[in-house]
C-alpha cells in the first residue's frame, strides 16, 4: 500500500479510530495486523521473508542476553543474527546483479554461461533489514533489553508508518514507544495531519510534476540541448528530495496520530555548505546508522589519516551499494566519499582567514551552499543513471550540444510549485512543518491549510509516480 493512494487515505483513519478504541492490551495486535495488510498490499508472499528475519533476530537477541556472562556465545549469536540477516538482503537484493556480471566476465573470456537469475527484490527489505540489525547490535552491547514478546518486536520491525521507506528507528526510540500507554490528544491530531497534508503536496504536488519533465527528457536525451538536460538535472535533485521528503513527512504525520514520535529524516539537506554538512541532514537515519554500526567501529577518525580515508570510502561504498545493486550507485558513494575526504583536508590543509573587508556578511555561506548543491546534482546523475552508458549519454548532452535539439518547455505552475518548496524549506532549515505552524495566528494556519489542500486536490500530477526509494 502506498502512502499516495485511495487505499491509504480509507486505512489510516480505520487504524487511527482503533487504536483509540482498543484497550491498550490490545493494541499491539491490531497494528501488527494492519502492518501486515499494508505490507502484504505489494506481494503476499513476501511477508515469509520478513517473518523469517523477524524470527533470526528475535531468538538472537534473547539468546544474546541469555549468555551476557559467555562473551564468545554471545558474540557468535550476533554473528548469526548478523549474517543471515545479511543472506537473506544478499540473495534478493544482489544475486541478480552478482550473476549477470558473471554472465558477463564468461563472456568476455569466451565462456558461455546461464547464471543469470530473476529475482524480485520484496518492497523495503534493507530499510527493516538495517532496522533488525540495529536492534541486536544494541542488545549486545548492552544498550538494549532484549524483547521477550514476540508480538511487539514484530510490531518494532513492521510498524507500518515506517516500514517500507524508513526512517530506520532504533529500538530505544520507537520499541520504547510501543510499550507505551497512548491517550487521546488533539494536539498528535493536529500535528499528524498538518505533516500528513504538506508531505502530499511535497510528493504530489512538487516532486511528481518534476519526475514527468525527468523522465521525458533522460528518456529521450538525443532530441534536447544541453540546457534542458542541465535543467533536468536540477530537477531531478528537487524530485528524489522532495519523493523522498514527503513519504517521511507522511510517515512522521500517520505515527504521530497515535502518539508516536519517529525520527526526523531531513533538515533542508540544499542549504548545506559542505558534502559533511550534507549526510548530516539527508537520510539522517540512515546516515547515523552508517556512523554507529560502521565508521566508529572501524576506528573513525581517531586513526591515522591513511585509515581515516579508507574509513570514509569503506562507509560511502557501502551506502551506495545499499542503495541499490549497480555499478552507477557504488561510484555515486564513492564519488561522495572522496569529495568528503577532499573537502576535509583541504579545511585542514588552509589557513583559517578571516573575511576580506569588501565581503558582504554571509556572502561566502551562500557560495558554499551553491557549491555543495551543484556537486550534489552532479553526482545525482549517477544515482539515476540506468547504466554507464546511459550516465556517459546523460553529461556527453549536457555539456556538448548547446546549439542543438530542443528547448524544453516547463508550465509556469511547475515553477510556481518548486519555489514554494524551497521557500517553505528555508524557513524549516531549523524546524519541522508542524512545529513552524504551532505559534503562528489561527487565520495565517488555516489559511497555509486550505492552499495545501486546494493544490494537493487540484494541482497533483495526473502522473502518479512510485515513491523513488521504495525500490531500496
Amino acid at each position: 500500500m502506498v502512502f499516495n493512494s485511495i487505499a491509504f487515505v480509507v486505512f489510516l483513519p480505520i487504524v487511527v479510530l482503533l487504536f483509540y478504541l482498543l484497550p491498550h492490551k490490545w493494541r499491539w495486535l491490531m497494528l501488527l495486523a494492519a502492518s501486515c495488510v499494508f505490507y502484504m498490499w505489494f506481494v503476499p508472499k513476501y511477508i515469509l521473508i520478513l517473518l523469517v528475519t523477524i524470527v533470526i533476530d528475535y531468538a538472537a537477541g534473547i539468546l544474546m542476553e541469555h549468555y551476557a556472562d559467555q562473551p564468545r556465545k554471545k558474540k557468535t549469536f550476533l554473528i548469526i543474527s548478523i549474517v543471515s540477516t545479511l543472506m537473506v538482503l544478499m540473495v534478493f537484493k544482489y544475486l541478480n546483479f552478482i550473476t549477470e556480471n558473471l554472465d558477463q566476465l564468461c563472456a568476455s573470456l569466451g565462456m558461455e554461461t546461464h547464471l543469470m537469475t530473476h529475482i524480485i527484490l520484496p518492497i523495503g527489505l534493507s530499510f527493516h533489514t538495517f532496522q533488525s540489525m540495529s536492534y541486536v547490535i544494541e542488545v549486545y552491547r548492552g544498550h538494549q533489553k532484549a524483547e521477550r514478546h514476540f508480538g511487539y518486536y514484530s510490531l518494532y520491525v513492521m510498524f507500518f508508518p515506517q516500514l517500507v521507506t524508513g526512517p530506520i528507528e532504533r529500538p530505544g526510540n520507537l520499541l520504547r514507544q510501543l510499550h507505551e500507554k497512548k491517550e487521546f490528544r488533539y494536539e498528535n491530531i493536529s500535528k499528524g495531519m498538518r505533516l500528513i497534508l504538506f508531505g502530499f503536496f511535497v510528493k504530489m504536488v512538487v516532486a511528481d510534476h518534476l519526475g514527468e519533465y525527468v523522465d521525458e527528457v533522460y528518456g529521450h536525451l538525443d532530441e534536447y540541448n544541453s540546457w534542458t538536460v542541465l535543467c533536468c538535472m536540477v530537477f531531478y535533485s528537487f524530485q528524489i528530495y522532495c519523493d523522498f521528503f514527503g513519504y517521511s513527512t507522511i510517515a512522521l504525520g500517520s505515527a504521530k496520530l497515535m502518539g508516536f514520535d519517529i525520527s526526523d529524516n531531513f533538515k533542508s539537506p540544499y542549504l548545506s555548505k559542505s558534502i559533511a554538512e550534507f549526510w548530516h541532514r539527508w537520510h539522517i537515519s540512515l546516515s547515523t546508522w552508517f556512523r554507529d554500526y560502521v565508521y566508529i567501529p572501524l576506528g573513525g577518525s581517531r586513526v591515522k589519516y591513511g585509515r581515516w580515508v579508507f574509513n570514509i570510502l569503506v562507509v560511502f561504498v557501502l551506502s551506495g551499494i545499499w542503495h541499490g545493486a549497480a555499478w552507477t550507485f557504488l561510484l555515486w558513494g564513492f564519488a561522495h566519499g572522496l569529495l568528503h575526504v577532499v573537502e576535509k583536508t583541504l579545511r585542514k590543509a588552509l589557513p583559517t582567514r578571516g573575511h576580506a573587508p569588501l565581503t558582504l556578511p554571509g556572502f561566502g555561506n551562500a557560495l558554499r551552499v551553491v557549491k555543495t548543491f551543484v556537486l550534489v546534482t552532479l553526482f545525482w546523475v549517477m544515482f539515476r543513471a540506468t547504466d554507464f552508458e546511459h550516465l556517459k549519454a546523460i553529461f556527453v548532452t549536457a555539456f556538448t550540444n548547446f546549439g542543438g535539439g530542443e528547448q524544453m518547455s516547463v508550465k509556469p505552475g511547475v515553477w510556481i510549485y518548486l519555489g514554494l518548496f524551497i521557500l517553505s524549506d528555508i524557513l524549516l532549515r531549523n524546524t519541522r512543518f508542524d512545529k513552524w505552524c504551532d505559534d503562528k495566528p489561527l487565520v495565517l494556519r488555516w489559511l497555509i491549510y486550505a492552499v495545501l489542500a486546494f493544490m494537493v486536490i487540484c494541482c497533483s500530477s495526473v502522473c502518479n509516480f512510485p515513491f523513488i526509494y521504495f525500490q531500496f
